[in-house]
């Protein structure tokens, strides 16, 4: 009997899949083990192997095309064999290969058919760890037309705000989240079809995945504009499209952007607008700007500070965005979960600081301490493992690949992009590494992939004077270092008291998988790699 072959999960945040490559076409033999396709996923493109032999009697899924997991990919069967009935019946035996135990739900219609030409828009998955997304702008109306390739908005994951652009062109007919408002992941973000489709019915009676319907906000009344400051936003009531990296900028300088025209597409203010900006070249006077805040700090509070007659009390509520409601939640996990415990060394960073002074003098080369502190951490790493480790209930994983995670503070909170195979890397290439993430979490640019998979973390609070402080550990990780401000002091050294340059290392552990033992070890390697900079070059 024929076997229906689905579009398989081969990821764990995989939701659909795209064709690339069909190794068979329609009447090949294949046998148990041939590959049949190769298959794009969210994260790479990989190899289907077939787990049952026969012919190939049918494609459902043609190069190039896109369909759910679990949509239909092929038939496999005997020679010559009539499957005419059999693409419709749903008691047909079906093979699906799952790296997950989790049940898949299939693909389910909405209860309303659906008009024909006309799209359903749901809210995109952008991380790995997005459960919900904000609407942080909309650059589309409805009623307006959409081309593929189009940004319909921008919107705010527990990680970044990112553009996401159509993939479907029409008409927008229909916008299910409002600016500011939240939603899951698959909720009905927006309809996009022929221009005067009827879709009564379609957005309220949608449901993806057999999910439970999410609610759906009514185009009518839209959200309350959150409070920003005037350096980066108009003072008028009419609104600014800018991207997210515009935005950042004309904060950084302090400029107006009712005054930069906008050359992207519908009059978008773009980064190129706001950096060859000229203020003397327009007559609109700038709004009173309040002070620049450095991109270098954690801003949680609004810009502008409200009027507040003395003696009288006040107090505000500023709505949590989905960046700081993962970061507690995560924080939280990781210190009621993990047994953590710290241990503190003080290392001698005079020979550090001859060295930076020394690769510093070649052209184009920067290094700073805290590129001194990685790099020292990914060859400890490698000659203790236990601590590039991650802890889980069946068994214990140990990284042998470095993957150093930066904590960078951004104006929402903090992300750790990752610098991966750091052991591997110069000191002048973690230079370079650190400073573009750095840059691209500043202004919002990271991508997802940029923030997986480290298995070591480095937190630096030096620059701000902090002589020493504990973390909380990143997990999956089992480790953290936090680093503190390289301090002048009077130090022993041969039996003298002579002037040093100190630096405070903390390491904070899980002591599921870092025994205290190990963790001591581990800093002890670290002090030698840090107090003698040449052996890091060995």
């Amino acid at each position: 009997m024929a076997t229906k072959i689905t579009m398989p999960r081969l990821s764990d945040t995989m939701t659909e899949g795209t064709v690339a490559t069909w190794l068979k076409k329609v009447g090949d033999k294949v046998s148990e083990g041939d590959i049949l396709a190769e298959i794009e996923t969210d994260k790479a493109t990989m190899e289907f192997e077939a787990f049952t032999a026969g012919t190939l009697l049918h494609i459902g899924i043609n190069e190039g095309e896109t369909a759910p997991v679990d949509s239909l990919l092929a038939i496999i069967g005997k020679e010559g064999e009539d499957i005419s009935g059999l693409l419709s019946d749903d008691n047909a035996p079906t093979v699906t290969e799952t790296k997950s135990e989790t049940p898949i739900q299939t693909e389910t219609q909405p209860t309303t058919t659906i008009p024909k030409g006309v799209t359903v828009v749901t809210m995109p998955r952008l991380s790995d760890t997005m459960t919900e997304g904000t609407v942080a702008t909309w650059l589309k109306k409805v009623g307006d037309d959409v081309k593929e390739g189009d940004i319909l908005a921008e919107i705010e994951t527990d990680k970044a705000t990112m553009e996401f652009e159509s993939f479907n062109a029409g008409s927008l007919l229909y916008i299910g989240i409002q600016e500011g408002q939240s939603a899951p992941v698959d909720s009905v973000l927006a309809i996009i079809g022929p221009a005067g489709t009827d879709i009564t019915g379609v957005a309220e009676n949608f449901t993806k995945g057999g999910s439970s319907v999410a609610p759906i906000v009514t185009q009518a009344t839209p959200a309350p504009a959150a409070v920003t400051a005037p350096t980066a936003e108009t003072t008028t009531s009419e609104r600014i499209f800018a991207s997210p990296l515009a935005k950042q900028i004309a904060k950084d300088k302090g400029i107006n952007l009712a005054q930069v025209k906008g050359t992207g597409e519908n009059g978008r203010i773009t980064k190129s607008d706001v950096e060859n900006f000229n203020p003397s070249a327009t007559s609109i006077p700038v709004a009173a700007s309040a002070p620049a805040v450095s991109t270098s700090e954690t801003v949680s509070a609004p810009a502008v500070k409200p009027f507040v007659p003395a003696g009288e009390k006040f107090s505000e509520e500023i709505k949590n965005s989905q960046m700081r409601k993962t970061i507690a939640r995560r924080l939280a996990e990781s210190k009621f979960t993990a047994p953590h415990y710290y241990l503190t060394i003080e290392v001698n960073m005079d020979e550090a600081m001859k060295s930076r002074a020394v690769i510093n003098t070649v052209p184009d080369t920067k290094v700073s301490f805290n590129d001194m502190v990685v790099k020292a951490c990914a060859m400890a790493l490698k000659k203790h493992p236990q601590v590039n480790s991650q802890w889980r209930e069946d068994a214990m994983i140990i990284n042998h690949h470095v993957n150093i995670g930066v904590a960078v503070a951004v104006e929402d909170g903090l992300v750790v992009p990752v610098l991966n195979f750091t052991d591997q890397m110069s000191l002048s290439q973690i230079g370079a590494a650190v400073k573009d993430l750095a840059g691209k979490a500043k202004n919002k640019k990271l991508s997802p992939t940029e923030m997986e998979g480290s298995t070591f973390t480095v937190s630096n609070l030096g620059m701000f004077g902090i002589q020493s402080f504990t973390s909380i550990i990143n997990q999956p990780n089992s480790a953290i270092l936090s680093v503190g401000a390289i301090e002048e002091k009077p130090v022993v050294k041969n039996g003298q008291i002579v002037v040093g340059n100190t630096m405070t290392l903390t390491l904070a552990c899980d002591h599921r998988t870092v025994d205290g033992a190990t963790g001591a070890q581990f800093l002890q390697t670290l002090r030698i790699y840090l107090e003698n900079p040449v052996t890091m070059l060995a």
